[in-house]
């Protein structure tokens, strides 16, 4: 039951959006989590600001999930988010701040797990 919610600086195409979502999905095994029950969100042109300064080029990115995952798994997967967006977007991993957020509650479809 991950989530993974972007909030990124510069406009993006549906094309674009689909490519990152795509990609998150197959990043999301790091953590051994399925894309199966996987829930995106791609907020574009935010404005952020990093160390007083606004970002022309940055993101946001948290991610949270049902039960944790060891700090190695969080280690890489910030790693690979961080490349995907300087693949993609050329955004430099010294302007993407990644939060990880185990849950211990989750509901979905009516009931909680």
């Amino acid at each position: 039951m991950p989530m993974i919610d972007s909030r990124i600086t510069v406009r993006l195409t549906d094309a674009q959006k689909e490519d990152i979502k795509s990609e998150l999905g197959k990043l999301i095994a790091t953590l051994n989590k399925s894309e199966a029950y996987l829930m995106v969100g791609i907020e574009d042109s935010c404005d952020l600001w990093l160390g007083g300064k606004k970002l022309d080029k940055g993101a946001y990115v948290s991610v949270s999930l049902y039960g944790n995952a060891p700090r190695e798994a969080y280690d890489r997967l910030t790693g690979q988010i961080c490349d995907l967006l300087s693949r993609k977007l050329d955004i430099p991993g010294s302007a993407v701040y990644v939060t990880y957020h185990p849950v211990s509650d989750w509901g979905w479809n009516g009931q909680n797990f």
